[in-house]
């Protein structure tokens, strides 16, 4: 089966392409077009014979046509992710986001692509009303990022509802694990005590998350794939527990053994509305769809995790100094 990752250069893209490429899949993998010929996070995946690197643009509607030729099955995961940046550049998470999701969508119509899995993100449920958060949860766009996947998902759904696109919207809750992006709180945090910094400088630390480790995550991708019930359905991925962050950095801090404290960063809080402080996922559906059953426990994902980041060839990618929005 020929298969396209889009946003194969990014975190969660990476090793999706590298599980897939272990059960046997042909992989098609999308990096974002730059004049240095950088892959991304695929620069530290192994070569294989059935990996195919492409650079490109979602945003364009005629490349994402070229793109789909050939192809079986879409795990699209490009978008812009960083909340931070959403408030200074929300037009660009427009473009990318729904944009870049409808011209996908519109190319697979074009081929009659055999199945499309769109990400989402837990983000779009904002906070909780309830716990834990089912798929029926109402939808609350409390940045500009979180409000370009829910216009994202919809246009993916109404290719479903109009056109018969087999889609289905995956949503997983917060995703760690190694190559994650910089501006995210794990690696923050590590990289910061990793570094020798004693005073970690995070934002508001109450909230709390429901973290997956990323090898779960991909699992739960490729089990959805192959479930044909979820055509036309929006299936949360998660652990359904909750820790919040200043818990989570203490359970960092033990594992390190580090003796490093906090220290409220004022650029790193979010606009009083837009801050997002519960998430847990209701595990359900995809437990019932699939028999999906996670295998790491938050610390057996964070000792991993940690093993990876503290690595000085990987550490050396990374600049705790600076926040990255």
């Amino acid at each position: 089966m020929k298969v396209l990752v889009t946003g194969a250069d990014g975190f969660i893209g990476s090793h999706l392409t590298e599980e897939l490429l272990a059960e046997g899949y042909n992989v098609r993998a999308l990096a974002q077009y730059n004049s240095f010929n950088y892959w991304g996070w695929l620069e530290d995946v192994e070569s294989h014979a059935n990996l195919e690197i492409i650079c490109g643009d979602v945003r364009d509607l005629a490349f994402c046509r070229e793109i789909c030729k050939d192809i079986d099955l879409i795990f699209h995961l490009a978008a812009l992710i960083a909340i931070p940046y959403s408030y200074r550049a929300p037009e660009s998470f427009i473009e990318t986001n729904i944009k870049g999701t409808y011209n996908i969508c519109q190319a697979a119509k074009d081929h009659n692509i055999k199945r499309i899995l769109v990400t989402s993100t837990s983000e779009v449920y904002g906070t909780a009303q309830y716990v834990p958060i089912d798929e029926k949860h109402p939808l609350q766009p409390q940045s500009p990022y979180s409000a370009s996947k829910i216009g994202a998902d919809a246009i993916a759904l109404s290719f479903y509802n109009a056109f018969q696109l087999p889609v289905t919207i995956v949503r997983p809750f917060n995703t760690y694990g190694p190559r994650q992006s910089a501006r995210a709180v794990i690696p923050t945090i590590i990289t910061q005590i990793a570094n020798g910094v004693k005073e970690i400088k995070l934002g508001d630390v109450t909230p709390t998350r429901d973290f997956n480790y990323v090898k779960d995550i991909c699992n739960g991708f490729m089990l959805l794939a192959n479930c044909k019930k979820a055509i036309g359905e929006t299936v949360n991925i998660g652990y359904n527990t909750e820790i919040s962050i200043k818990d989570l950095f203490e359970l960092i801090k033990e594992i390190m053994k580090s003796d490093a404290n906090l220290v409220l960063d004022d650029q790193r809080l979010r606009p009083e509305h837009s801050e997002v402080f519960r998430l847990r996922c209701d595990n359900t559906k995809i437990k019932e769809l699939t028999g999906y059953a996670p295998q790491y426990t938050l610390r057996e994902g964070m000792e991993k995790t940690i093993e990876w980041f503290t690595n000085p060839r990987n550490l050396a990618k990374y600049k705790p100094g600076i926040y990255n929005l």
